[in-house]
């Protein structure tokens, strides 16, 4: 069985955890930013005249226009890239993040009650469905971190290798290591100067024999599905390659999951043109040994 064989049938299954799911810890500070707003516009749940009493409570309170975006699961960002028709007869769309931050006006106020109305926040509140707004956006803020699930991948993937680069460096005290490794923390940590491509460049680890004073960089990903990414990922990790070695610095990619077997033609032309390409399997095996030492 060659090299590749052996990366391409120990690609790992999964790297996820319990906590891979949902960051409550974000979610938490999410809701306690707007939960004096959210507790006020309680007030309007079960009232009969609810328009206007929501439009009172804006002008008294206007700073709980804040939170109402919230309640309908749009962040400010994406409602600033998303233009709004209230006609339709004209069908214009129009950008309405001013009426959430804007002074207070009759044009605002009659742009709210359409908000109000249309977004359905009106039904919600006048026919009691929701009982307490900072529990519904606690629920809305869970939703909205499904999102990050994604990057949270790739954080949980730096954290199995930084276990095991730790574990190196304690067998092989002769060994240290630094996350997220710029050029300027490079130098910093092991007084050593790399050449970079791009200002932004960085590293996931460095790693530093202090006696033959040699470093590996190191990259790490992990993709439980395929897509059209992993064809570029493997391209990109060439030429990162290609672009350290020419200083007389080892490169090292660190790849997993079941998504690269949709893929394994790039994987396996960048396996046979960089000199390490391994997976958790490898490691966990003793490979930076025979790398390193």
């Amino acid at each position: 069985m060659n090299n590749f064989d052996n990366l391409k049938n120990t690609l790992q299954e999964s790297i996820f955890t319990w906590d891979y799911f949902t960051d409550f810890e974000k979610v938490k500070i999410n809701v306690n930013r707007v939960e004096k707003e959210l507790n006020i516009l309680n007030y309007l749940i079960g009232k009969n005249n609810v328009e206007s009493e929501f439009i009172s409570l804006i002008e008294e309170y206007p700073n709980v226009r804040k939170a109402l975006l919230l309640l309908i699961a749009v962040r400010k960002d994406k409602l600033t890239d998303t233009p709004i028709i209230t006609d339709m007869d004209t069908l214009i769309p129009e950008n309405k993040k001013y009426i959430f931050y804007d002074d207070i006006d009759e044009n605002i106020k009659k742009e709210l009650l359409i908000f109000f109305r249309e977004t359905g926040l009106k039904d919600i509140f006048e026919n009691k469905y929701v009982k307490n707004l900072v529990d519904y956006c606690f629920g809305v803020e869970v939703g909205f971190d499904t999102n990050a699930r994604k990057n949270r991948t790739g954080t949980l993937m730096e954290d199995i290798v930084s276990n095991y680069l730790a574990e190196f460096c304690k067998e092989n005290n002769e060994f240290s290591y630094i996350e997220q490794a710029t050029q300027k923390r490079i130098k910093e940590a092991f007084s050593y100067t790399i050449e970079i491509d791009k200002n932004s460049r960085r590293f996931d680890f460095a790693l530093y024999n202090n006696n033959t004073k040699k470093i590996y960089l190191i990259e790490v990903n992990y993709y439980s599905g395929g897509g059209s990414k992993l064809k570029a990922t493997a391209g990109e990790y060439q030429y990162l390659n290609d672009f350290v070695k020419s200083q007389n610095i080892d490169f090292i990619w660190i790849t997993d999951g079941k998504g690269w077997l949709t893929s394994l033609n790039p994987l396996e032309e960048t396996f046979n043109h960089n000199d390490y390409v391994i997976n958790l399997e490898m490691i966990k095996n003793g490979v930076l040994k025979e790398i390193c030492l």
